[in-house]
């Protein structure tokens, strides 16, 4: 079956407690952890190009894509409903809100994880006075209320956030569009316990600690994900690899997928023998 096959085939209906996944390539193992309102179709066709060398495990969040809703959609929650389906140790690469969840899952999981990548992803996504790196969070409130009123509409206006400032922003955002357009819309309520968690959960405490390689991959023109975020993350770790690219936004791999190929494959072969928990 084709990529542009698998992508447009008709999906399963959604079971409550039960996540979907798919898995696909060969060699190490890689898990794939998308972003709020997205599903894992997004990137499917850069998964499958990541699938020539790994195996990928895609997993759509509960109730987004072809993923039931679970009853504690929280960060323990859903990073148990997660670690549920995936391989039982491997590269971690987690989108935006889904970089949030494979952090929560690294500082608690360690042993599960080869590594960590965040793209797009932030410690905490909502600005404060100790972290001005972040999204406005007037912002955010703003997006929750307008989400209630005229989801479609709410969830289009995120969409064109996400390539704001791309040199071909409207292609990415057709793409973009065309990808989201393959599954249902995501369940309200999962809808508003993400944003919750993107409004008010701080990881930044873990970073310090944290045992397993860690990359922080962001787009300099990322208005959600800052280019400053990293290095702030960066400094909190102390060791972290940091990777800004250039004219991208806050979807890298549509907008820079062999940018983003190189920088992932060079990562995950340099970690490919950190079996030991450091």
């Amino acid at each position: 079956m084709s990529i542009a096959e698998d992508a447009g085939k008709s999906f399963t209906q959604r079971q409550t407690g039960i996540l979907y996944s798919e898995t696909f390539g060969s060699g190490p193992e890689v898990v794939m952890v998308h972003g709020w309102g997205m599903h894992s179709g997004v990137w499917r066709v850069f998964a499958h190009k990541l699938a020539t060398d790994f195996r990928v495990t895609l997993i759509d969040l509960p109730g987004h894509g072809r993923s039931g809703m679970i009853d504690d959609y929280s960060l323990k929650g859903v990073g148990m409903a997660l670690l549920e389906k995936a391989p039982e140790r491997a590269h971690w690469l987690g989108w935006s809100l889904g970089a949030m969840f494979s952090l929560f899952i690294a500082g608690g999981n360690p042993e599960r994880l080869a590594s960590l990548t965040m793209m797009a992803g932030n410690a905490r996504f909502a600005q404060n006075d100790d972290w001005p790196c972040a999204m406005d969070l007037k912002l955010m409130s703003r997006f929750a209320e307008d989400l209630m009123t005229d989801y479609h509409r709410t969830l289009m206006q995120f969409l064109g956030l996400q390539t704001w400032g791309l040199e071909h922003a409207r292609e990415v955002l057709k793409d973009l569009k065309a990808h989201v357009a393959e599954c249902d819309e995501p369940d309200e309520a999962a809808l508003r316990a993400g944003l919750d968690i993107l409004r008010t959960e701080d990881l930044r405490g873990l970073l310090p600690g944290l045992r397993v390689p860690l990359l922080l991959l962001l787009g300099s023109h990322d208005r959600l994900a800052p280019p400053s975020a990293g290095q702030a993350m960066q400094a909190l770790s102390g060791e972290a690899e940091l990777q800004i690219l250039q004219g991208a936004a806050h979807t890298p791999f549509l907008s820079h997928p062999n940018e983003c190929l190189n920088i992932l494959t060079d990562f995950w072969r340099r970690n490919a023998c950190s079996a030991s928990i450091r």
